[in-house]
């Protein structure tokens, strides 16, 4: 992460996962508010969702890791060097850590779709634990840093924390439109920030910033707060735009188990669902 490209790379991560969450919860809660009371079993739809959502994470926990241990510079899977008797490049150690506890949340959600054995839940414990060892890498991370430097590292830690405990609620209050669109709202925060660390560190034109001025730690400051505006703005104009769409194409009679089927009638959905049930 050491130059621009580091930081945008996790930062496009973040923004796209923030967006497509907001997107999967809409959907869903959609569908969950024209089904009667007691249906709880979900479209095949949205397991393909979980399926998509859960090996992506996977493969870029995987490429994450790979990148971090194989650069040129990199440790190459080596922890200590006895010979100069020092570590080996924990920056990308710490890295790399961060990626597989993400990957592991895509296992967990892979797992939990595909086997009714595991209890529910698991995937959003997985994902708090997730964001929880991100942050806490992250605090112990800019250990002796210019001021600025060590404040914009700190205020991710807001978005970080933050996600891992509302997702950490999610755990035991399922299905909360409330919560999990706080959580994709925190993911794109913390996407945006990511470019904010970028450009602040790494600027691609005009002067270096100051990382000793105390008046450009109140402007990151307050700068954070805007980024905090905008993601929820971002959200709420997703959720609308969501909403609106699934909206007007049920009105027009098309079919909504968002499976986004070409089907024209209830019935026809309805019979999915209970073949499902029936092979399960």
């Amino acid at each position: 992460m050491a130059n621009f490209g580091g930081h945008a790379i996790p930062g496009t991560f973040f923004l796209f996962y923030g967006f497509w969450l907001t997107v999967k919860h809409i959907l869903q809660h959609y569908w969950r508010t024209r089904q009667p009371k007691g249906r709880q079993i979900m479209p095949p739809f949205f397991k393909r969702m979980d399926y998509f959502e859960g090996g992506l994470k996977i493969f870029a926990s995987f490429v994450g890791i790979m990148v971090e241990q194989f650069v040129v510079d990199g440790p190459h899977a080596h922890l200590y060097d006895r010979e100069s008797s020092s570590w080996v490049k924990l920056m990308n150690w710490q890295h790399s850590t961060m990626y597989l506890f993400f990957g592991i949340s895509g296992i967990a959600l892979v797992a939990s779709t595909s086997c009714r054995l595991i209890p529910v839940g698991v995937d959003r414990l997985a994902l708090s634990f997730a964001l929880f060892v991100e942050g806490f890498l992250f605090y112990f991370h800019v250990h002796a840093r210019p001021p600025l430097d060590a404040h914009i590292h700190s205020l991710l830690l807001v978005a970080v924390f933050g996600g891992a405990a509302s997702t950490m609620l999610e755990v035991f209050k399922r299905d909360n439109i409330v919560l999990e669109l706080l959580r994709a709202c925190l993911f794109i925060l913390q996407g945006s920030w990511f470019y904010q660390i970028g450009f602040v560190l790494y600027p691609l034109r005009g002067p270096e910033w100051d990382l000793k001025l105390h008046a450009n730690i109140m402007f990151i400051t307050m700068c954070f707060c805007w980024h905090l505006a905008v993601a929820l703005l971002l959200v709420a104009c997703t959720s609308s735009s969501v909403w609106f769409t699934v909206t007007r194409f049920s009105e027009k009679g098309h079919d909504v188990e968002i499976g986004m089927r070409n089907t024209s009638s209830v019935a026809s959905c309805q019979k999915a669902l209970l073949e499902e049930s029936e092979e399960e």
